[in-house]
């Protein structure tokens, strides 16, 4: 592969004093150029030891003959972001980091990349990075903090808790403060380490990388192999384009399905998929969905945290139990197969190795990664619904069987806000529909609705008898009947805006469907709702724009449907 650092020098002749200036040697100048890019900073505990990797990753390069240079774009946290407005900004930040990643690598004229993130946002950006420039091209995923008490998505029941007096104080605090006892991404299976295990699925990261306790000796050892591989693949020229298929993608929708993974994924893998000129689709996601089992026991669909996992084999292992439904012909960042890779792992006795880990906690892997003839469900976690609403998608390992059907009266809000100081001040019976509008990408941002979520799951009172729709999007830890991503979203004009309070709405994930069924608490005909719905979409108006200017306004002018991937066009 010809070097893109060395044509630049020829034609650039300023380019080696300048290179001189940051620390390289004369050698280093002839050598291939990596960019080791990561979302290090003081932010949150998921970003905050990456400095870490990018000392192994660089230690890795030098080892193979490489001249690494780290350029960093900062990630924000969402668990700190959210209930407040800078919540808005959080999908946004994607579009932002993955832009970063795109200028430091085409202005700064680097051959190869070793990518470093751990979060929701940062790991997803990095893949849509990775899919557009299409170089050769290492992720490292930043791995998952330890857990002493409760894991973070906890906190927001025992809050709830606090609210409601089922609890005092001194143990709410106790319990807050040690939610987090370690560097690395929560320990929960929500968004950022769904993104870490697609990751490794769709063959960018290393077989064993994603999950990796994030205080452990393994990650660094890991990152510094990554930052070998990268030189390697420039040798061998086998860019990321050339492993982020179509198959690869189908893949990653499998093992997504099998282990209950964030509904934001969905959000994601239509953003990354786009810069490979492929199209996504939610059919597609529902086939997988019907047809794959839902085998591992991790929070907060099931109960271990996701130290677990790792322990158990990982990623890996989930693969492992769900060869048959897998592409095992992608190629991987290894240059080997994904079939290649689950079969050295097997010959070298790594599965069996695991096993030792889990010894120490009195579990065995059937414990957290259940085996395919013996899974959780025999379905996968996602339902995509439809119906006269829109479209919407729903976590179903999350919900009670008894939710699966409901039928309630609408209670409209246009912002979280709204809904959550109803339901904090007693003004939501059971047996109604929330539904929050003027969340979607082109309102607000399409931020999470994690609190009105938490509030009503921690609820005994409504987490069997009250669900909740949006065109927002939910938190990869959100529990019960949450339907999110509608789609056309309020501000598009889409039918979530029109809809009013006593307005009746059906669910059934078992039918996949999502319905207006009647109006002012009256249930009427199809043809019947059909013509309200155009009569008032006829008059509708959307709400004069919440932002003008600054990097939201740019967004909301230019953001996706949910549907699309929320990506910025």
């Amino acid at each position: 592969m010809e070097l893109q650092s060395q044509v630049m020098r020829e034609i650039w002749p300023e380019i080696d004093p300048l290179r001189l200036a940051c620390g390289r040697s004369t050698r280093d100048l002839t050598k291939p150029s990596i960019l080791v890019e990561s979302v290090y900073g003081e932010s949150h505990p998921g970003s905050i030891h990456l400095d870490t990797l990018i000392k192994s990753a660089k230690r890795g390069i030098y080892e193979s003959g490489g001249a690494p240079l780290k350029y960093f774009c900062t990630d924000i946290c969402d668990g700190i972001a959210q209930g407040s407005s800078g919540m808005n900004y959080s999908l946004l930040s994607r579009e932002i980091i993955a832009g970063a990643v795109e200028f430091h690598a085409m202005a700064g004229h680097f051959d190869g990349m070793v990518l470093i993130s751990g979060c929701d946002k940062s790991v997803p950006a990095h893949l849509v990075a990775a899919a557009r420039l299409k170089m050769p091209t290492v992720f490292v995923p930043g791995g998952v903090m330890d857990q002493w008490t409760i894991t973070l998505e906890q906190v927001g029941t025992i809050y709830s808790k606090l609210r409601r007096r089922e609890i005092g104080e001194e143990e709410y605090n106790f319990l807050r403060e040690h939610a987090c006892p370690t560097c690395g991404t929560c320990a929960f299976l929500g968004t950022a380490l769904t993104m870490q295990s697609l990751a490794e699925v769709l063959g960018l990261a290393l077989p064993t990388s994603a999950v990796c306790p994030a205080t452990s000796f393994e990650i660094r050892r890991l990152a510094q192999d990554a930052g070998c591989r990268v030189v390697e693949l420039i040798d061998e020229k086998l860019t990321a384009d050339r492993i982020l298929t179509k198959e690869a993608f189908e893949n990653a929708m499998i093992v997504h399905a099998a282990i209950g993974g964030s509904t934001n994924a969905l959000l994601h893998l239509p953003a990354i998929m786009r810069e490979c000129g492929l199209k996504f689709s939610l059919k597609t996601v529902s086939r997988i969905n019907d047809e794959v089992p839902f085998i591992v026991n991790v929070r907060p669909s099931g109960e271990h945290p996701a130290t677990r996992l790792w322990f158990a084999g990982g990623v890996q292992r989930v693969m492992l139990e769900l060869r048959e439904y897998l592409n095992l012909d992608c190629l991987t960042v290894t240059g080997k197969t994904t079939g290649e890779n689950l079969e050295e792992l097997e010959r070298t006795g790594f599965f069996k190795k695991r096993q030792v880990f889990l010894e120490n906690y009195g579990l065995a892997v059937k414990d957290v990664i259940k085996t395919a003839d013996a899974p959780i469900a025999e379905s996968g976690a996602i339902v995509v619904l439809m119906g006269n609403i829109g479209t919407g998608i729903v976590k179903c390992s999350a919900v009670d069987k008894m939710m699966f059907s409901f039928t309630g009266h609408a209670r409209v809000f246009d912002s979280q806000k709204d809904a959550l100081d109803a339901i904090f001040e007693g003004r939501i019976r059971g047996g109604e529909c929330i539904i929050i509008r003027y969340e979607g990408p082109k309102a607000n941002g399409m931020p999470e609705q994690y609190y009105v979520t938490e509030a009503i799951s921690s609820d005994e009172r409504f987490n069997t008898s009250v669900a909740i729709l949006t065109d927002g999007r939910f938190s990869g830890a959100t529990r019960g009947p949450c339907i999110g991503h509608i789609s056309p979203e309020a501000m598009a004009g889409g039918v979530l805006a029109v809809i009013e309070d006593d307005d009746i709405i059906h669910i059934d994930l078992t039918k996949k469907r999502l319905d207006m069924i009647g109006a002012g608490g009256e249930r009427l005909s199809k043809e019947e709702v059909s013509g309200i719905i155009n009569e008032r979409l006829s008059i509708f108006k959307p709400p004069p724009r919440k932002y003008e200017s600054g990097l939201l306004g740019l967004y909301t002018r230019h953001a996706s449907s949910a549907e699309e991937g929320g990506y910025m066009e």
